[in-house]
């Protein structure tokens, strides 16, 4: 699997451009944006954008949605060719509240006001979404949100906002709980294989094994 990095405003948000190296079928875990970057590679690599994998509902993850990107020739069709199909967007249930408020932090960071996108698909814990022949797996980590996942394929763990490299999401805002996402940690990733690649909603990629090492938050 092809995995892209694209750093995204409005607060460095990392999403993740996640392609099948056969089928070309991609997803986009986050979506804090789009620009020209994401589209030029779906373009290089010939592929398709299939679904947006939401870790959580905050307004950072999600404010480069728009509806229009449902159907965009650019992101959805490979080479032009007409496929008619829409892109499909998943997120925890529990996390519906975060989404349906977002407009109220957007002007804080003088971004204009979204339309709310229609969720296509509630994961739940253990749930596998097949992207061409890649296996995805759904983990509920609650304690940043409780609606919080991370998507686990191949030797590599998306985490959103959960655990960071040597600290982990802050547990302040509604919904949070700092015993419950020491809890998540322990008991969703730390049992990953060590050598499990994590890749963050911000800062640098980490493993499995080192943060059992270094994270002093556990």
């Amino acid at each position: 699997m092809i995995i892209k990095t694209f750093i995204e405003p409005p607060i460095d948000n990392n999403n993740y451009l996640l392609i099948d190296e056969k089928t070309k079928d991609a997803a986009l875990v986050d979506c804090s944006a789009v620009d020209d970057s994401i589209l030029e590679e779906l373009d290089a690599e010939g592929a398709k954008l299939k679904y947006i994998l939401l870790t959580h509902g905050h307004f950072d993850h999600v404010a480069g949605i728009r509806p229009n990107m449902r159907t965009s020739p650019a992101l959805t069709h490979p080479a032009g060719e007409e496929t008619g199909d829409k892109l499909q967007i998943f997120m925890h249930k529990a996390d519906l509240g975060w989404l349906n408020k977002v407009n109220s932090f957007m002007p804080m960071f003088g971004m204009p006001e979204m339309n709310i996108p229609q969720i296509d698909v509630f994961v739940e814990d253990g749930d596998i979404i097949k992207l061409g022949e890649t296996e995805i797996r759904v983990i509920h980590t609650p304690g940043h949100t409780q609606g919080g996942v991370c998507y686990y394929t191949k030797g590599s763990l998306f985490s959103g906002d959960t655990i960071f490299r040597e600290c982990v999401g802050r547990c302040d805002l509604e919904g949070g709980d700092f015993n419950q996402i020491v809890s998540s940690i322990e008991n969703k990733i730390f049992t990953l294989p060590p050598e499990t690649i994590i890749y963050p909603g911000h800062g640098s990629r980490t493993t499995v094994e080192w943060e059992k090492e270094h994270n002093k938050f556990i």
